[in-house]
């Protein structure tokens, strides 16, 4: 038997994964592989268990949200194991199962972690920390984290986008300089993303003809801040419509980036809090991640 490393997040969207592990484990098992399971019960421990025990097997396969699958990707990275991966989704938003058209339900997803072939995919490294997807900052940024959990069980996506509505009376334009390989710009900003997906906190979307996942490229997204009414509907028209001409927002792609902030900035990495940044370097690194998906 192959062995199979199983990291899961009991507490993740509404639970449900728990009643699906005994098929779970009975399928990963038709398939030849001897499921060890973890169950994380506090933050960080998918990234430690990664790192401390990864390497003694041939698959490792994650069942949570996307912060769970960020803690086992850092994990991988720190400690340079050289493992397919699998993800099984069972978040509130699943933001980057939807950019890797993963299935939407549990047993599919699982069947899926056994067919399919693993392919490569970019990973991000922000300072000293990981990313598998995202970082960003401003508004919607602090909803992912600050969104209590009991509140994203009940109700699901629904959660992040009334938390992220209470939170525009207290968005604040950013006062940013950010260096690009190529550009450099200095504006007053209300939100930056710093991406290698589609979806952002499922709120926003990003053109599919934009983003490749394996191409060594971040997508830079900054919103100006409006300073009228007028400014603020060209934003919303540009994000609706995913017109990335607009004079309010700035896109481009890169493979490495500086952010400098006079004061410290709040920042969300796939979800997970990375608080008080000033300067912070953030590098693409290619086809870092072995990945089991269509």
């Amino acid at each position: 038997m192959k062995k199979l490393l199983f990291i899961v997040n009991p507490y993740s969207g509404t639970k449900r994964i728990v009643r699906y592990l005994p098929d779970i484990i009975h399928l990963f098992r038709q398939y030849g592989y001897e499921s060890t399971v973890y169950m994380t019960a506090e933050q960080g421990d998918g990234s430690l268990i990664t790192a401390q025990r990864g390497s003694d097997f041939d698959r490792i396969v994650c069942a949570g949200g996307d912060g769970t699958f960020n803690e086992v990707i850092s994990g991988v990275l720190r400690a340079g194991i050289q493992v397919p991966l699998g993800y099984i989704p069972c978040g509130s938003t699943n933001d980057f199962a939807t950019s890797l058209k993963l299935p939407k339900t549990i047993m599919k997803a699982a069947r899926c972690v056994m067919d399919c072939e693993s392919v490569s995919i970019d990973a991000g490294k922000f300072g000293e920390r990981y990313f598998s997807y995202v970082a960003s900052f401003g508004a919607f940024a602090r909803t992912s984290y600050t969104t209590p959990q009991s509140v994203k069980n009940t109700l699901g996506h629904l959660a992040y986008i009334l938390s992220g509505i209470k939170d525009i009376p207290n968005i604040r334009p950013l006062r940013l300089k950010v260096e690009t390989e190529d550009s450099i710009f200095e504006d007053d900003y209300i939100f930056g993303a710093i991406s290698n997906t589609t979806s952002l906190g499922g709120v926003m979307k990003l053109n599919a003809e934009h983003v490749d996942l394996n191409d060594g490229l971040f997508e830079l997204l900054l919103i100006k801040s409006p300073k009228d009414l007028i400014e603020l509907n060209e934003c919303v028209r540009a994000l609706t419509a995913q017109d990335y001409t607009s004079r309010m927002i700035t896109f481009c792609s890169t493979h490495t980036l500086q952010v400098s902030s006079p004061v410290p900035l709040d920042w969300t990495l796939d979800g997970e809090a990375a608080t008080g940044i000033t300067d912070v370097s953030v590098v693409n690194l290619k086809s870092a991640i072995s990945l089991c998906c269509p």
